[in-house]
């Protein structure tokens, strides 16, 4: 399947309520959550990656990269909306690997295998985990694409995975790349990781 085209849409849009600023500007490391974010796509794993957003500085981060900017106007829509306009921006795939930008030690490497891994399991919806639990990114074969389109609000991928618990495969990585800086005290927490 090393024809099969997968598309990455990078998820950089919503508000971070509970982070109490942009977390995507914050750093760790002597890095931004965003570019560290970036820095973890393998590239040339991918036919196209698309980073969803509503700041310009990501979009002009994104094209740094070579990567496709998509601008969405409403992240109060939800996550349901930054998923539909990845999807439209990526066009035609055969599947799509959706990437959180708060999992700062996340590593480009392990984001490789799993993509690999996927491809030996083409027809299977695919995530990353660590002992059994999953978490982001997963990937979803292009029959997933309908459901991931009807999403409403703040449904996201997992709805659509909950579905179909029988189609998923895990992929293991190390616990620290799962982790969520989803507050400033997480993120303190993982400078001892870097």
């Amino acid at each position: 399947m090393e024809d099969l085209r997968i598309g990455c849409v990078v998820m950089a849009a919503g508000d971070a309520r509970r982070f109490g600023e942009n977390k995507l500007a914050a750093e760790l490391g002597g890095r931004t959550l965003i570019r560290r974010a970036l820095e973890a796509v393998p590239a040339e794993c991918f036919c196209a990656v698309a980073v969803v957003t509503q700041y310009e500085e990501v979009e002009a981060l994104a094209r740094s990269f070579g990567f496709l900017p998509v601008r969405n106007p409403h992240p109060d829509w939800g996550i349901s909306h930054t998923i539909r306009l990845g999807l439209e921006a990526l066009g035609d795939c055969g599947a799509a690997l959706f990437q959180v930008s708060d999992q700062p030690l996340l590593r480009r490497e392990t984001v490789a295998a799993e993509t690999a891994f996927f491809r030996r399991h083409p027809d299977r919806l695919v995530g990353l985990s660590h002992g059994g639990v999953r978490g982001n990114p997963c990937i979803f074969p292009a029959r997933y694409f309908p459901e991931l389109l009807a999403l409403r609000e703040d449904q996201g991928g997992s709805t659509v995975i909950r579905r179909h618990p029988e189609e998923l495969l895990l992929f293991e990585a190390p616990g620290e790349e799962l982790e969520d800086a989803d507050t400033a005290a997480a993120l303190r927490c993982m400078e001892r990781l870097v």
